[in-house]
């Protein structure tokens, strides 16, 4: 027989009491009921394993505590670990939340933010794939509060916000690079419909301009993904003969191409020097250590939860944009 599901009827029941008073109980709204009535409603309900009906919940308060997280490509160490450090952020406020991978298509994009307000979440961490404006105009809509972590959409720049001084990051691994007299650095830059990858050419150029070594046939067009990584060294290799570093728009991408570099008879460092731009777990694990721009990974996910559940709850924070500058970390492949 198949086994019915507890109500809050069946608690009230069995306690004695009226329904309404349990329902009180367990949504924590009275504090008037007497601390041995509230124990014993609390037990009951434990005992029958209940389980609230949460979309009831959200229709009769408006509040699903719940938040959605839309990440471009879970498989990304970087966004996996920011996932990692919203959820921490957002459990500590007593918020569920439903991941959504969009592996970086937009049709998926526009799926899952449909899906995410039909979910009724409180609101929702866009790390965005490119071209999100469907999406923003869907959750603007239907009044969903949202903020954008690592990655902007162009016409929202203002808007919620938790990013990584970019520019700054590229310019200080330039100037690291040129102290151990590498001259002719190659830049690998990401997507170039995306924000992030505009600002770290930017940096590039600009650092590179300061030495007099900008030189355009050293750009190369990434992706930000492993394999990336590997088609573009390749293509470096075939390209440019005397190169005597390669400047990664992130470490994905960086180990991808050391893996080639390795293969192809080049050492690194001696041969060549290799930074990469976030800091993953596994740059330090390489061989070498990667050198790279260290992101506060976890401090910009935690940040972007805090942010939201503020926007939420209504506050008025002044600080709508938070930008953190991140740091060289220096290992062994430069």
């Amino acid at each position: 027989m198949k086994k019915v599901k507890a109500t809050m009827q069946d608690i009230a029941n069995q306690a004695g009491v009226s329904k309404t008073t349990v329902s009180m109980v367990l949504n924590n709204k009275d504090s008037s009921i007497s601390d041995t009535t509230r124990k014993k409603i609390l037990e009951i309900a434990e005992e029958m394993n209940y389980i609230p009906n949460s979309i009831a919940r959200s229709l009769s308060t408006n509040k699903s505590g719940t938040i959605g997280i839309m990440v471009p490509d879970i498989t990304n160490p970087f966004f996996s670990e920011i996932a990692r450090a919203i959820e921490d952020a957002a459990n500590k406020y007593d918020y569920n939340v439903i991941f959504c991978n969009l592996d970086n298509e937009i049709v998926k994009e526009d799926k899952y933010v449909k899906l995410l307000v039909s979910k009724l979440v409180d609101g929702v961490i866009f790390i965005t794939g490119g071209n999100s404006d469907k999406s923003i105009d869907i959750l603007k809509g239907n009044n969903v509060p949202f903020v954008f972590v690592d990655r902007y959409v162009k016409g929202y720049e203002q808007y919620y916000g938790v990013y990584s001084l970019n520019k700054e990051g590229m310019t200080e691994g330039i100037d690291y690079l040129y102290r151990n007299n590498k001259r002719k650095i190659v830049f690998v830059s990401g997507d170039p419909n995306l924000g992030v990858s505009k600002l770290r050419y930017e940096g590039y150029k600009e650092a590179m301009e300061k030495y007099g070594l900008y030189n355009e046939e050293l750009i190369f067009e990434g992706d930000f993904s492993l394999d990336g990584g590997k088609k573009v060294t390749k293509d470096i290799i075939e390209q440019i003969k005397d190169f005597d570093a390669i400047f990664f728009s992130n470490d994905l991408m960086a180990i991808g191409g050391m893996k080639v570099l390795v293969k192809n008879g080049y050492r690194v460092p001696e041969d060549v020097g290799i930074i990469g731009f976030d800091n993953i777990q596994i740059a330090e694990m390489m061989e070498p250590g990667l050198t790279t721009i260290g992101q506060p990974i976890y401090d910009m996910g935690k940040e972007a939860c805090e942010l939201l559940i503020g926007f939420i709850h209504g506050e008025d924070n002044n600080e709508k944009i938070i930008r953190f500058k991140p740091k060289l970390i220096v290992r062994d492949s430069v």
